[in-house]
């Protein structure tokens, strides 16, 4: 019988016995839900679903978190930052030194210069204007961490940037691709919490995508 990912409860642990703190970047309230803008958030719900487990309000309810393991892997933590997202960075410091070092970030969020359906995951690198990401940097003073970039394509002509990420695409084809980049993400993210390298995972889906 194949052995079942196993999900852990919420509770505190030593720096050695944490892998991964994955922060998935959205915007709280339903009027955000399952925007393009909010794929980050879709990931850790989809891994959550996965493990059949539930996240839950912490620290003056500025973010949502839950422990979980795969298989007897080291514990990763996934987190949903509930500032909004240009304020994502704020609660970085609830982790970060105490229990992880920078490295062990690993955040997924939404990319306007991939196409929807598509991911990719580096390690380092700018904003790119993205305004969680530059909330991130400014707050830990350094942007070596690891991003899963969900594609979600550029605006039609006529629409702006910030029309295109805060709503949901409007067929069901684009609803469609959204959520393959969604599912991709979070299987990424999986990955990396068994204990796969970067250099693994981005060699894997970034070819897969053809987004190297």
């Amino acid at each position: 019988m194949k052995k079942q990912p196993t999900k852990t409860k919420n509770r505190r642990y030593s720096k050695e016995a944490l892998l991964r703190l994955v922060f998935g970047l959205g915007n709280p309230g339903s009027q955000y839900a399952h925007s393009r803008h909010n794929v980050g958030f879709d990931a850790i719900d989809t891994i959550a679903a996965f493990l059949q487990c539930k996240l839950r309000k912490r620290f003056l309810r500025l973010y949502r978190q839950v422990t979980v393991s795969f298989d007897g892997a080291v514990p990763s933590l996934l987190v949903q930052p509930l500032t909004f997202m240009n304020r994502s960075g704020e609660i970085v410091h609830h982790f970060i030194p105490d229990h992880f070092a920078v490295e062990d970030l690993v955040v997924v969020c939404d990319n306007l210069d991939l196409p929807p359906g598509t991911i990719r995951i580096r390690k380092g690198g700018s904003s790119a204007g993205h305004n969680g990401l530059k909330s991130l940097i400014r707050e830990l003073g350094s942007a070596e961490f690891i991003r899963v970039y969900v594609g979600i394509g550029r605006p039609q002509p006529g629409k702006t940037v910030v029309e295109h990420v805060l709503e949901v695409p409007d067929s069901v084809a684009g609803r469609e691709s959204l959520g393959q980049g969604v599912a991709l993400a979070a299987e990424a993210v999986m990955a990396l919490c068994k204990g796969a390298s970067v250099e693994e995972v981005a060699r894997e889906f970034n070819t897969r995508n053809g987004t190297r």
